[in-house]
């Protein structure tokens, strides 16, 4: 088991993190629960990591709209090129993004996945994942630019 925690827990971060912003400890705990709960159910020990993906996807999706419900994200001003706080801007802006909508810009934009393994990850139609794709980016380019 700990030796399993070992190389989960870095992959599950890096996956709930974006999602889940600073609920991103909660979501990481939600998904190693799920995941030793359901190792059992796991027929194709290659098959791990993706399944611990669209665990963590999921999670991360849930505890973000959870903290969303209690915590509304604040806004702030957008940096000038070259600031400093750049990553944290970032940050900022995706904060105000749904979960739905970071989840995709992850998947797709960090995790390099294609519209259908999105679509199979989120358990949703491949235009419904294009179309919260499209959504998110024009948001956040919204947001970043307002």
């Amino acid at each position: 088991m700990n030796d399993l925690l070992d190389h989960l827990i870095p992959y599950v971060t890096s996956i709930c993190g974006p999602i889940a912003l600073t609920s991103r400890p909660d979501a990481v705990q939600e998904t190693l629960v799920a995941v030793f709960r359901g190792l059992r159910r796991l027929q194709e020990p290659e098959a791990l990591y993706g399944w611990v993906r669209s665990v963590a996807v999921r999670e991360a999706i849930r505890v973000a709209k959870q903290d969303a419900r209690s915590n509304p994200a604040e806004l702030t001003e957008v940096p000038a090129v070259g600031d400093p706080q750049l990553a944290a801007d970032i940050g900022d802006v995706l904060a105000r993004l749904s979960p739905e909508h970071r989840a995709v810009l992850v998947l797709r934009d960090i995790e390099g996945l294609d519209e259908k393994e999105a679509a199979a990850m989120l358990g949703v139609p491949e235009g419904t994942v294009k179309s919260r794709l499209s959504r998110a980016r024009a948001g956040f380019r919204r947001m970043w630019t307002s």
